[in-house]
């Protein structure tokens, strides 16, 4: 930049020298001014593009969390496709089953040829076989010499020892025709016809009896075989059964059972303590071919974990949605602890004479998804902490309730609060929007309903007896794919309540109908709790141990 020479300062008076000095000095300050204006500008922008760079590094942060989250649920997601329990997978692997069961065939019948070519060959060493079941009836065939005596020089023979050798075989299960006879004798004096009166049928004038009503609901609600299923398999045994024929006998005997199943119903709603669980049931929609969503409600007393001797009993009910209605009218008289998971439909029933006892099962298993997927220090914890607390409850479990809260005071208290204060401690490092504090505040928003069993012997740390017997409903569902009405999803829940409390009392659900379905059409209904899976387990029991 060219500066202007400067000005001869000895031909300047004065006057002239002041006012050059005040022009000079106002050049100056506007220069001043507007070098601090652009100072200005520049600070501005700056702070701008601070701000700027502050918002777009919230932004990626953000979007790195979003990228984390999403790819923590692709990969849940593929391991729910591509994991143990996937389709494709169960395909495959029964794929495998059956290539292995081939090759173990080729193998066995190429053995056996070489052993038959060959029969003086040192034999394989074989693994030593367990005995078979003593309860099985044995039938004993003599195989006697075709000669009695010695085929060399024709000496008597004298027994000295027997080789014994035992070979299992299948009979398949057999029909068989009761022919009931009632002879009819007419009076010499009177001409009156005198005979017995007819014996009494589970099913006025239906076919079946009680032991083939048994075996047919059985197989149809435990074994998950469809009843059309059931007709072709009877069809290969000779004997021709409709679908609709045995729709009829299951629609018979669930009318018959019915009072059984409410007196089952009032048997748990008087317990003080409920395990409570619900499950989708699909079921045929009339006239379009598709299906809507129904559900199944499961409520199980059982206090044989605390020590007690009441017996314990399932009770399955049916509604065509899952509505907070329906829990608010299946326990309106009831009154103790629920367990249960976290749905909303049942948070309106806590109060006066309901509390809630919470699951950890369910806030353990949010920390399981995340280890399994992505393992972490902090998912690694929070399953090593939960597991002491289980720990505990092994040791205890099935002891009197009195003992159990003693323990539970001394050793899981004091575990539960510092995983409290744990737990605390870790949400403050993790992202708000990470799955990991997610788990955590799941817990914490439920702490008061988790730790309540650690005040109450009677209550279980989770909620798992319901769990349990929702396990045949889910399997059922692979089989029927759904219920043909709503009429069928409650009498498919009325033999899930028989079914299963049966099981929860140690007895075989097939002998158990098939004795109470002997005996219910003449039993008084007044005296329906002697047909209670609890009251008629001894005779079971030991009829079970002499037929063996």
């Amino acid at each position: 930049m060219d500066r202007a020479p400067l000005p001869d300062l000895d031909s300047f008076d004065r006057d002239a020298l002041v006012a050059l000095f005040l022009a000079q000095q106002e050049r100056l300050d506007s220069l001043i001014a507007v070098r601090n204006e652009e100072l200005r500008r520049l600070e501005a922008e700056l702070e701008f593009h601070r701000q700027t760079l502050s918002e777009q590094a919230d932004e990626l942060c953000s979007r790195g969390e979003r990228i984390e989250h999403l790819k923590l649920m692709v990969e849940k997601l593929r391991h729910v496709i591509f994991g143990t329990k996937s389709e494709k997978v169960v395909l495959k692997l029964e794929q495998m089953e059956l290539e292995l069961e081939d090759e173990e065939t080729t193998h066995a019948e190429f053995e056996a040829a070489a052993e038959r070519m060959s029969p003086t060959q040192e034999q394989k060493a074989r693994p030593e076989r367990k005995p078979l079941p003593e309860h099985l009836s044995r039938e004993v065939i003599m195989h006697a010499p075709s000669r009695d005596c010695c085929p060399d020089c024709g000496g008597e023979l004298r027994q000295f020892g027997e080789d014994v050798s035992e070979q299992l075989e299948y009979i398949p299960h057999s029909f068989k025709v009761i022919r009931h006879v009632r002879p009819k004798f007419s009076c010499g004096g009177c001409d009156r016809v005198v005979e017995a009166p007819a014996p009494t049928r589970p099913i006025e004038r239906g076919l079946a009896g009680p032991g083939l009503l048994a075996h047919v609901i059985v197989s149809k609600f435990s074994d998950h075989l469809p009843l059309y299923r059931q007709s072709e398999i009877y069809a290969r045994q000779g004997v021709e059964i409709s679908r609709s024929t045995l729709a009829g006998w299951v629609g018979g005997a669930s009318d018959l059972l019915a009072p059984l199943v409410d007196a089952i119903q009032k048997h748990v709603l008087a317990g003080r303590k409920l395990h409570a669980d619900d499950t989708p049931m699909p079921v045929l929609s009339p006239g379009s071919g598709k299906t809507k969503t129904g559900r199944l409600w499961t409520y199980v007393r059982d206090d044989r974990p605390a020590g007690e001797q009441t017996a314990p009993a399932v009770w399955f009910t049916y509604s065509e949605d899952r509505k907070g209605e329906h829990p608010r009218q299946h326990l309106k008289n009831f009154k103790g602890a629920l367990q249960a998971d976290a749905y909303a439909g049942f948070h309106h029933l806590y109060g006066e004479h309901i509390y809630e006892a919470a699951c950890w099962a369910h806030a353990r298993r949010k920390f399981h998804e995340i280890h399994v997927v992505h393992a972490s220090p902090t998912t690694t914890e929070a399953l090593a902490r939960i597991g002491a607390l289980y720990a505990i409850e092994d040791e205890i479990r099935g002891k009197p309730a009195d003992l159990r809260l003693s323990i539970r005071r001394a050793r899981a208290r004091p575990l539960l609060d510092e995983l409290r204060r744990w737990m605390e401690k870790a949400l403050r490092t993790l992202s708000s929007k990470s799955e990991t504090a997610g788990a955590i505040r799941y817990a914490l928003s439920r702490w008061r309903a988790l730790t309540r069993y650690s005040d109450d012997g009677m209550l279980e740390i989770d909620n798992s007896a319901a769990e349990r017997a929702l396990r045949a409903v889910a399997l059922g569902r692979k089989n029927f794919l759904f219920v043909g009405s709503n009429c069928g999803g409650e009498r498919a829940a009325a033999m899930y309540s028989l079914l299963g409390s049966a099981k929860l009392n140690g007895l075989d659900p097939e002998l158990y109908l098939r004795t109470v379905l002997t005996r219910i059409a003449d039993h008084p209904v007044s005296q329906i709790q002697d047909l209670l899976p609890w009251n008629i387990a001894l005779p079971l029991k030991s009829h079970a141990s002499e037929a063996a």
